[in-house]
């Protein structure tokens, strides 16, 4: 007798259900999906104990005639495809005709609808897949699901399903993505008899973003609606002080449906490198539109990856689009204080007379080393030649301080021949601020050796002294590596490092950029011998800094041009990070002015190259607020 079986149906099909059902919120994904499909308008999920015991799913969408209805929960039935070739440009959620089967297989199911044509409606009810009866019914054009005792012929996977708690949000999360992706889609979620999300379906993903995630989330969001390569890119970011830590909050859309593509993702954490910490994330809700044909959708159960047929043009579209979204939406965060002070209540204490001794008077002053402001000054002070641990090389002013160099700009953003891309909608950006000119700030002190406060007219700012010269340096040495003569200092006796072979590969294929930013070395087997080095960078820093450049090196994303701006951005943060300023350490007030005067002429400077922000503002009405003075 042989020892291979085929197996029955009914146990084939419970296989088959576990590939796309696999916990209630997946049931809830297919059946909204469905929905959608289905052009409504209206979407209504309500579940019970986390789903397990009860779903429905409600909608007013075109409705299924009575005659397709025990077809419909049969595997491999479908109405949005035909024949093999209609699979090259799927252009809707659902395609494979197995969701309503899989979920019948493992529960007890109903379905109620009613197309619009017809007088009235029907009603399939299905045990196990096994027993169909289908019956006359009244009810209203649309489609109603319900599906009860989720995996109650399948033990073993119950067992296996969370809290009831845990399975609720793993819904809320799905019906949260529905709504996001289609805002024009009235979508309502009840749990346990309460509504936990609501949307108006207007067509705003802004109102979308606002019922999902909340107020707060949605004001700090930018706008992004551009296209290049035939790919178009519309919906939100966040902000630099909007991120979050993990991806949570990244919500990338293909033509409508949510997926997970870590090629959107690493464009878009790519170009949030200098913008926020680096062990934060950033977070949006970005729909890429793209032709059907371009992707794949049917390469996962549950249709969350997709394959790009070239996945450059996707990760450039979405890297540029937020690198100069970002750059055209410079903010400088607001120190947060607690609630200002409360008198009601407190009418006595205003009659307590307040007896001014002299220790009093003395301690309720601020430790702040105050200065005479010195006479403006027209000249800008002669630059260090070389630094030491308690001085810092200052480099040569510019030649216009109001604009960034020209090459430093074509350095910063791709020409417009390469990018492509539309102009923004009008009002979605910010322009960059004017430099603050010189003699409207006074520098008031520095604060445990590591903060800087300035005096601006209605506000005060307090300058992080290391991230502030940290960016300085960084916008120094990218300038550096597209100057014609490069700032380097020759070493008296040549410094090794130890390399592998892939790493001196690297080095050796980026030797240009290298040059340009001061490096001079030359190959050997196991080890480069470095014999220059930027002006800044003390010799013992060489080997440590050369082999993070060299790991940088090796992982390139995207085209030439953009993996050498990508990776050589990431490795100059290092090298600023060590030429810079250190918290804790006292300098002369030459150099912290000299910092100072460097972020009022240039205030898009606001996040150091980790993503820490350089400086922080306190205005004077926040300050009125706090001593209840408004």
């Amino acid at each position: 007798m042989g020892k291979i079986n085929v197996l029955p149906f009914a146990v084939a099909n419970l296989i088959a259900a576990g590939e796309v059902v696999d916990r209630p919120a997946s049931v809830i994904k297919e059946l909204m999906e469905n929905s959608i499909d289905a052009g409504a308008t209206r979407i209504t999920v309500e579940i019970q104990h986390g789903g397990v015991t009860f779903m429905r799913v409600a909608d007013n969408g075109c409705g299924i005639s009575a005659e397709d209805l025990p077809v419909a929960v049969k595997r491999h039935a479908t109405s949005k495809i035909q024949t093999a070739d209609d699979l090259d440009g799927i252009k809707t959620l659902g395609f494979r005709g197995e969701a309503l089967a899989a979920i019948a297989a493992v529960s007890h199911m109903r379905i109620i609808t009613k197309t619009p044509e017809s007088t009235m409606g029907a009603m399939l009810e299905s045990f196990d897949s096994d027993h169909v009866e289908l019956t006359e019914r009244g009810c209203s054009s649309g489609t109603t699901i319900i599906v009860e005792d989720l995996f109650a012929n399948v033990p073993a996977r119950r067992k296996f399903l969370k809290k009831d708690i845990t399975e609720a949000m793993a819904v809320q999360a799905n019906v949260e993505k529905v709504a996001l992706s289609r805002p024009d889609i009235a979508v309502t979620l009840i749990i346990d008899g309460t509504i936990r999300l609501e949307t108006v379906g207007d067509g705003s993903l802004q109102n979308a973003i606002y019922s999902v995630f909340g107020k707060d989330f949605a004001g700090k969001l930018i706008e992004i609606n551009t296209g290049s390569d035939g790919i178009g890119l519309t919906g939100f970011i966040g902000r630099t002080d909007n991120y979050r830590g993990n991806r949570n909050c990244q919500n990338f859309f293909i033509n409508g449906r949510y997926v997970k593509s870590k090629t959107a993702m690493a464009a878009l954490e790519q170009a949030y490198t200098a913008y926020i910490p680096a062990e934060k994330y950033p977070v949006c809700v970005l729909n890429l539109k793209i032709d059907p044909k371009r992707v794949d959708v049917n390469v996962h159960p549950a249709k969350l990856e997709v394959h790009f047929s070239n996945e450059k043009p996707v990760f450039d579209c979405v890297y540029y689009s937020v690198k100069l979204a970002l750059e055209e939406n410079v903010t400088r965060p607001s120190l947060s204080l607690e609630k200002g002070w409360d008198n009601k209540g407190r009418m006595a204490d205003s009659f307590v007379p307040v007896e001014e001794h002299p220790e009093s008077v003395q301690k309720r002053q601020l430790s702040i080393p105050m200065r005479t402001p010195e006479p403006e000054r027209t000249k800008v002070p002669e630059p260090v030649p070389v630094r030491t641990d308690e001085r810092i090389t200052r480099p040569a002013p510019p030649q216009s301080p109001t604009a960034p160099a020209a090459d430093e700009k074509a350095y910063r953003q791709p020409s417009a021949d390469e990018r492509r891309t539309s102009q923004p909608e009008p009002g979605a950006k910010k322009e960059i601020p004017a430099p603050i000119p010189e003699g409207t700030w006074k520098i008031l002190g520095v604060i445990y050796n590591a903060y800087i406060i300035v005096d601006i007219g209605e506000k005060v700012l307090l300058i992080d002294q290391h991230a502030a010269h940290e960016r300085i340096n960084f916008e120094k040495f990218k300038k550096q590596m597209l100057a014609e003569e490069p700032a380097s200092q020759m070493l008296l006796t040549s410094i090794d490092v130890m390399a592998t072979e892939e790493e001196i590969r690297a080095l050796d294929n980026f030797r240009e950029e290298l040059s340009r930013i001061g490096f001079s070395f030359t190959s050997g087997k196991h080890a480069v011998q470095v014999t220059a080095v930027p002006v800044g960078i003390e010799p013992e820093q060489v080997p440590g800094l050369l082999t993070e450049m060299a790991a940088q090196l090796l992982q390139g994303t995207g085209n030439v041009r953009l993996t050498r701006d990508i990776l050589f951005e990431k490795a100059l943060f290092q090298m600023s990070c060590k030429a810079s300023i250190k918290a804790g350490r006292v300098y002369t007030d030459e150099d912290i002015e000299w910092v100072v005067r460097q972020l009022m002429e240039n205030p898009e400077i606001t996040f150091c190259p980790h993503g820490r922000p350089v400086a922080m503002e306190l205005t004077k009405k926040m300050l009125d607020q706090q001593f209840g003075r408004e």
